[in-house]
């Protein structure tokens, strides 16, 4: 009986990988840091309209077959807040955003849900967009109401205060 002896050939891919050159980390930061300013306004603009779709999106009527739909579409354009504010370094709306997706996620199926929730925080999220980056003081306040808000919001309270 024989052996087969076979030998690996090297793709182009692992020879290019292989190979010195390209560009530092620093460099590639760098470059990015100034791609994502040259698109920040057109993400601020894209921001803006998820929270005006947040805020225009209406309650889901009395006798709906399907509430949860509307919680799903809050969840959805928060959701799209994040992604969109993310490469920003936009953390305070990303914290309202993630902050109202936990709310609704965890909303109880068997009750109606109290949508000025939604409206409170895509009218703080429209604050925040508005504000100027050295009013840290007055995000802080906003954040730490809105920490109020959910916590009220949140399943633990909900089953303290049925105990």
């Amino acid at each position: 009986m024989g052996v087969v002896l076979r030998t690996q050939r090297k793709s182009r891919l692992a020879k290019l990988i292989d190979q010195p050159g390209g560009v530092s980390v620093g460099v590639a930061l760098a470059q990015a840091q100034a791609n994502l300013k040259d698109l920040q306004a057109r993400g601020v603009a894209i921001i803006a309209g998820r929270i005006a779709a947040l805020e225009a999106l209406p309650p889901p009527p009395p006798g709906d077959p399907d509430p949860l739909r509307r919680l799903t579409e809050a969840y959805d354009l928060s959701n799209a807040i994040i992604d969109a504010a993310g490469p920003f370094e936009m953390a305070d709306l990303c914290t309202i955003a993630a902050g109202l997706c936990d709310v609704l996620d965890s909303a109880p199926e068997d009750r109606p849900f109290d949508w000025r929730i939604v409206t409170v925080h895509a009218r703080s999220m429209q604050l925040i967009l508005g504000l100027p980056p050295e009013a840290v003081e007055d995000r802080a306040v906003i954040l730490d109401r809105l920490g109020q808000l959910q916590a009220r919001h949140s399943p633990e309270s909900s089953q303290s205060s049925e105990g």
